[in-house]
């Protein structure tokens, strides 16, 4: 009866809310102005674009980066930056778009850039360790960049949000960094919204739309009440559930599109158990791929065998694997368990894992109940443990297991981003701890490869080699969930990178 209770006042509470602001659209639409409303599913505290990992910056057109990558052919393309080069694949020169300004008036020069590259290699390791730049000179609006060693992918690096360009002059980055984008901040409220206002000197044209909102709400059914109630007028990765009441709306369009993510169960090689091949093994034959994307995304993805979608010439074909709970059950007593009165063990010890999981992505909280299910059946004990941002806790915490985590894997349609990122060393997002001499000097050689055919031909090798070490389980690859108000807004485009939401050709009818 308490429960009960309890979900009818959350009820009460969440249409109060979505009428407040469904009012609020109403008033912001009766006043003539032409603005929208976009609810995503990750809160920030930051609108900082160098370390923010929900990319609010860039995602929300304050700002820029030098590369962009076009969605539909994969190749990356100028955008800051009008065009690079180098004979030896160490030594670039990038030449910058004239005629530029900061949305505070300022020139965006080799300057203003070689400043906002060397703050951002400052303050975010991860950055530093993807650019690997030796040093930057700036003449005019030319750079000469130079990195520790040949790194003939080094433009696509420049895609990365995290490498966006700001004014460093400008020092409130958190609450309002001064980028170059069609869109500046008028005001921030930390892990609810931003609010922008258009820049008017934009390089590329001014903004269709005078003014937005950059909402977030991490809880996919409220993100699809607010769409239905008018309180948002685009909503990133409503409630699967919801999508079949969304569509029967009138007015709403639904795009569910393929995208370079990846869904993994993210594996703790420092813990004791994960060292052992046959338990990693075991792991991974306790998911059950095809039920999770039939029943909890509802058919919203393709089921995975690697970090990459099938389509990419560099994801192999591999082996087909046996899986269910005999057979992880057999690779566990190959790793020395056996099961006693209903419990797996080893010399005596209960086998516990610890799974890390977080709600911003609705699907993985299911996918860790299902594994969490799998196992009992096998006497493990899986314990559940909600984060709120799980790159800073799986980098600051060492004490848990295993993690459900989604990861970009291909955003520049090349895998030296994944690969480097996730298994070399020094790779900012190597939560598992990967430390393999073979796979380092491997992503080593695909650093100073040229060629795509070449490239590609190494980093096949690269993921069969990680798939036969199990470093890390691949679930599936989820499409890219958006719902829109179709009557309303005007040339929305659902970008497969993620990258690039509010851009200068948003508009309304």
């Amino acid at each position: 009866m308490y429960n009960l209770y309890k979900s009818l006042i959350v009820s009460i509470l969440t249409i109060l809310l979505l009428t407040a602001c469904s009012s609020k659209s109403v008033e912001q639409t009766d006043n003539g102005k032409k603005e929208i409303n976009l609810l995503f599913n990750f809160a920030t505290s930051s609108l900082d674009p160098n370390v923010d990992t929900s990319y609010v910056s860039l995602r929300a057109g304050i700002t820029e980066t030098l590369v962009h990558l076009n969605d539909e052919t994969l190749k990356i393309e100028p955008w800051l930056a009008e065009s690079w080069s180098s004979k030896d694949g160490q030594t670039w020169t990038i030449k910058l778009r004239e005629n530029i300004t900061f949305q505070n008036g300022n020139p965006m020069d080799g300057v203003a850039v070689k400043a906002s590259l060397e703050r951002a290699m400052k303050d975010s390791i991860a950055i530093k360790n993807a650019l690997r730049i030796e040093s930057i000179e700036a003449d005019a609006n030319t750079l000469t960049i130079k990195t520790e060693v040949p790194f003939p992918e080094f433009p696509s690096e420049l895609v990365h949000p995290n490498t966006s360009i700001i004014d460093i002059t400008e020092t409130d980055f958190v609450k309002k960094p001064v980028g170059t984008g069609p869109f500046a901040v008028s005001s921030f409220t930390p892990g609810t919204s931003v609010d922008l206002i258009r820049y008017d000197e934009y390089w590329d044209g001014a903004a269709k739309l005078e003014k937005a909102r950059f909402s977030f709400n991490e809880d996919a059914n409220a993100r699809s009440l607010a769409l239905e109630s008018g309180g948002a007028d685009v909503v990133f990765r409503p409630e699967v559930e919801s999508l079949e009441n969304l569509e029967a709306i009138e007015g709403v369009t639904v795009e569910s599109t393929s995208t370079f993510r990846v869904h993994q169960m993210t594996m703790n090689l420092q813990r004791k158990p994960l060292q052992n091949i046959n338990v990693r093994k075991a792991m991974d034959a306790l998911i059950n791929r095809e039920s999770i994307v039939d029943t909890i995304l509802r058919g919203h993805a393709e089921v995975a065998t690697g970090p990459f979608p099938s389509s990419f010439t560099f994801a192999p074909d591999y082996l087909e694997k046996q899986t269910g709970i005999e057979v992880a059950r057999e690779f566990l007593r190959k790793a020395g368990y056996e099961e006693v009165a209903g419990v797996m063990k080893k010399d005596g010890e209960p086998l516990e894992l610890t799974l890390l999981t977080y709600s911003a992505r609705a699907d993985l909280p299911l996918i860790a109940q299902v594994f969490q299910s799998d196992a009992g059946q096998l006497g493990i004990n899986v314990i559940i443990q909600q984060i709120e941002i799980p790159e800073e806790y799986m980098a600051a915490n060492r004490d848990w297991d295993l993690t459900t985590y989604s990861n970009l894997t291909a955003p520049r349609g090349d895998a030296g981003y994944y690969l480097n990122a996730t298994y070399h060393p020094n790779g900012a997002l190597n939560f598992s701890g990967a430390d393999d001499d073979k796979l380092t000097s491997m992503i080593d050689k695909l650093n100073t490869t040229v060629g795509q055919q070449e490239r590609s031909d190494i980093a096949e090798k690269i993921a069969s080699y990680v798939d036969e070490q199990v470093y890390n389980s691949f679930i599936l690859h989820p499409n890219t969930l958006v719902a829109y108000n179709s009557d309303k807004v005007k040339n929305w485009v659902t970008s497969r990178s993620e990258y690039y939401m509010l851009t200068n050709e948003l508009d309304v009818y």
